[in-house]
């Protein structure tokens, strides 16, 4: 249990953290002592479908507290950082306490930071950008750009060159002109959640072999005949690997050795990110000191 009494009862809370680190227990333990509503901000419980895999809160624990935006939006259907942000918006303006928790950087960047409302990518540019080299999309990008984003990272140079191609601004443009976040970071009880990584992993490794007690597979099994790599819900970790083994590609020893490994590869990014956005957050190191 982590001590509460330096969070004080008023004010909204944020709590991110790596995959496994135990958000959803603060949450649930803040609320109950405190009160609040728990509201979700992790990029993959908003889908319904995937609720073991993706980790959502079990329904004994919805059914302690109110808990919003999980399961919300269709497997199927598109969904982004955007629409998270309406969507979260009654939960801020409401007067009520929310309890905002997740491990999707982005979101709490746009919550704290603002979000510059970009026009929707056209279907026919996107496919169009699908098929480019990483090469021919960052030889589009202009310098200011270049020099905010990753460039490895295929997901992030992509969305930048979709920005250009359909406003003719840059992106660095577009998050110059940023309007007033909705929620600033001063106004909260920021908390990061700061593991020690072989406690981290281990964690990781046990967490999945209860997913697959808890019913992975029959929902994988569901999941299977709508099953497609290009719905953003299909990007829940451990998801491609169960509907290769449903399929027969894959054993589950293997499914499983491969869904640990990216959750590991995840988490590994969330730190990252935690350390480099997230310098003005109350770090909360775990296990907690005996």
């Amino acid at each position: 249990m982590i001590d509460l009494t330096p969070i004080p009862a008023d004010r909204p809370v944020l709590i991110f953290g790596p995959t496994a680190s135990g958000k959803s227990a603060l949450a649930l333990q803040i609320a109950q002592d405190q009160g609040g509503v728990i509201v979700n901000a992790d990029a993959l419980q908003v889908f319904d479908g995937w609720r073991v895999l993706t980790a959502r809160p079990s329904t004994a624990d919805v059914a302690l507290v109110t808990h919003a935006l999980y399961g919300h939006v269709p497997f199927d259907a598109p969904y982004s950082v955007g629409h998270w942000l309406r969507d979260v918006t009654p939960f801020i303006q409401s007067g009520a306490r929310p309890i905002i928790v997740g491990g999707t950087g982005l979101n709490f960047m746009a919550l704290t930071q603002g979000l510059a409302d970009i026009p929707a990518t056209p279907d026919d540019l996107r496919a169009c950008a699908n098929d480019l080299t990483l090469d021919i999309l960052l030889a589009a990008l202009d310098a200011d750009t270049l020099g905010r984003i990753d460039t490895n990272n295929r997901a992030r140079v992509q969305r930048a060159w979709e920005v250009q191609e359909t406003t003719g601004r840059s992106i660095a443009l577009w998050q110059d002109n940023t309007p007033p976040p909705l929620l600033p970071l001063e106004d909260t009880t920021a908390l990061a959640l700061s593991p020690d990584p072989d406690w981290l992993n281990a964690r990781i490794a046990r967490r999945f072999g209860l997913m697959l007690q808890s019913g992975a597979l029959d929902e994988a099994r569901a999941m299977e005949p709508g099953w497609s790599p290009d719905h953003a819900s299909s990007k829940a970790i451990g998801a491609a690997e169960l509907i290769a083994h449903i399929r027969g590609e894959m054993t589950l020893e293997d499914a499983s050795e491969y869904a640990i490994i990216a959750s590991r590869q995840y988490a590994k990014r969330q730190r990252t990110w935690l350390r480099s956005k997230m310098q003005e957050w109350r770090y909360i190191s775990l296990p907690a000191p005996k």
